[in-house]
């Protein structure tokens, strides 16, 4: 009689497999901007560990990839995943083919940042995860929202709130410097808690103090705070805002060129579309929000102060915005009056049967203001700008957009199509960029900003983050009017070695991980 322990053996070796995953026939684009060449990719646990051709190979899992291609996981770097414990699985982003999200951006982000990276890392993500700290939550939690400069024992307060953060796995430092507080802060505030992310391996990227008339001056001020610093610098969502600003990324690019010429390291990131999205406070001057929404309400009462907020308004909608277009001004969130959303600011003044006109809108946003304020899109940006900077050699794709579900709100469609746009519009439509290119912008471009060398690349020994698509199909379906509507043409997303998008359909893997810079291979 054969032992039983012998049976068991030997049912182990016929069924035993040479892999956990194959991918057949891939057309690999690998990250690095390379021609795509056509393989299989083996995959073990959660690790690429063999590419050519492995036809005479088995796995546990199979797919078919013909025709397809197939590219690293995209890594967006700038993204507002603030309700991530709501959304964990972030599907909107996994659908794109996103394996990684940083979160922190614009200055935001959480002011425990230990304790909430602690928290982070307990949920079933659906894909990656990873932090910058950021200024605007460092600079409350020590001043509130106070326009003045801190005291010395306050700034050394906030570079140790940025150290520990950096020792707890942050990126780097971002900031908001058009945003309450940060736009309260002096640039050599900015630099010396820059010098604290640059010591600790991190880089800095910045919503920078102003896009539009002022957008020389404040891509100035970071390339200044580059080279004092010493530190890889981002300006997030480049963009020229405004009418009277269309074309001037001519100057910012070759101001940028000239920067790394002189031995700096100044990068870009940008969505794809000609319009930007944020509050509706983005209109009103910033020293009258200092102190928040009740000295905002007192300042109101003081009829000079009421006319100086009123001309301000005015002046931003004319020269900084939107001229006289108001339809340019279109509600995406707006709790005070939630059957606005969607709809633009010539519907609000019809509603309330006033002429639109940019003097009788200025009352509206007072009171959108005093009623909790209102994120906006505004149309606001020229295609020329958006293809230049597209083009730019350090221009990393990067979504700027809000964790979003089906019928809650009214986003930015970005939150539902930034890559795919760039790889079905830009890329294959357009001829702005080579198939090629745009994939290194998402992949290879990010993951070497974050010091990921183990990522955003198909390369044996690299992390088994994957998006199969279709390149003659590939296609963002989210417009500003409908924008609920995920894209088409992405079929499967790995994500750490596991199958969490199949057949257009979430598998309920929940593979996603706290990334953090200690998490890299060495």
């Amino acid at each position: 009689m054969i032992p039983l322990s012998f049976l068991l053996l030997l049912g182990q070796y016929i069924n035993a497999q040479d892999y956990d995953l194959i991918i057949r026939n891939a057309t690999i684009y690998n990250g690095l901007g390379d021609e795509p060449r056509v393989q299989d990719i083996a995959i073990n646990q959660d690790e690429i560990v063999k590419l050519g051709d492995l036809k005479d190979k088995t796995a546990s899992k199979n797919i078919e990839a013909k025709y397809k291609a197939v590219a690293p996981g995209f890594i967006d770097t700038h993204a507002h995943i603030e309700n991530i414990r709501e959304l964990p699985t972030a599907e909107s982003a996994m659908r794109q083919g996103v394996s990684l999200l940083i979160g922190g951006a614009d200055g935001g982000g959480p002011d425990d940042f230990p304790g909430y990276l602690d928290k982070v890392s307990e949920l079933k993500l659906g894909v990656n995860v990873g932090y910058q700290v950021g200024h605007n939550s460092v600079r409350e939690r020590v001043l509130g929202t106070e326009n003045r400069n801190p005291s010395e024992e306050e700034l050394l307060l906030m570079q140790e709130l940025v150290a520990q953060a950096m020792n707890h796995g942050a990126f780097g430092l971002s900031t908001g410097l058009t945003y309450v507080p940060g736009t309260y802060s002096e640039t050599e505030e900015v630099i010396a808690l820059a010098k604290v992310a640059a010591k600790h391996g991190g880089f800095y990227s910045s919503h920078i103090r102003d896009e539009s008339l002022g957008l020389i001056e404040a891509v100035s001020e970071t390339i200044e705070i580059a080279e004092k610093a010493n530190i890889t610098v981002v300006l997030s969502h480049h963009k020229a805002l405004g009418a009277g600003m269309w074309g001037a990324s001519e100057k910012t690019l070759k101001m940028v060129d000239s920067a790394n010429a002189a031995g700096l390291d100044v990068r870009l990131d940008q969505y794809p579309y000609t319009a930007s999205s944020t509050g509706i406070s983005a209109l009103i001057p910033s020293w009258a929000r200092a102190g928040g929404s009740e000295k905002f309400k007192e300042r109101l009462q003081d009829k000079k102060l009421r006319d100086s907020i009123e001309k301000g308004i005015l002046y931003n909608i004319i020269h900084v915005r939107v001229g006289d277009e108001l339809e340019r001004l279109q509600f995406r969130k707006f709790g005070w009056k939630p059957e606005l959303q969607g709809k633009t600011m010539v519907d609000w003044l019809e509603m309330e049967k006033l002429e639109p006109t940019p003097a009788n809108a200025v009352n509206l946003i007072i009171e959108a203001q005093k009623n909790g304020g209102a994120q906006m899109i505004y149309h606001v940006m020229h295609e020329d700008d958006v293809n230049r900077i597209m083009k730019h050699s350090t221009t990393m794709i990067a979504s700027d957009g809000k964790l979003s579900e089906p019928g809650v709100n009214h986003p930015h469609p970005r939150s539902y199509g930034t890559f795919p746009r760039v790889l079905g519009v830009y890329a294959r439509e357009k001829k702005v960029l080579g198939l090629s290119e745009a994939i290194k912008k998402m992949t290879s471009m990010p993951a070497d900003l974050l010091g990921l060398n183990d990522r955003g690349r198909i390369m044996e020994g690299c992390i088994a983050d994957l998006v199969i698509f279709d390149p003659k199909k590939i296609k963002d379906m989210a417009t500003f009017e409908e924008p609920h509507q995920y894209p088409q043409g992405i079929e499967t997303v790995i994500i750490n070695g596991q199958i969490s998008l199949e057949d257009n359909k979430l598998t309920g893997a929940a593979a996603g991980k706290l990334i953090t810079p200690q998490t890299t291979k060495p």
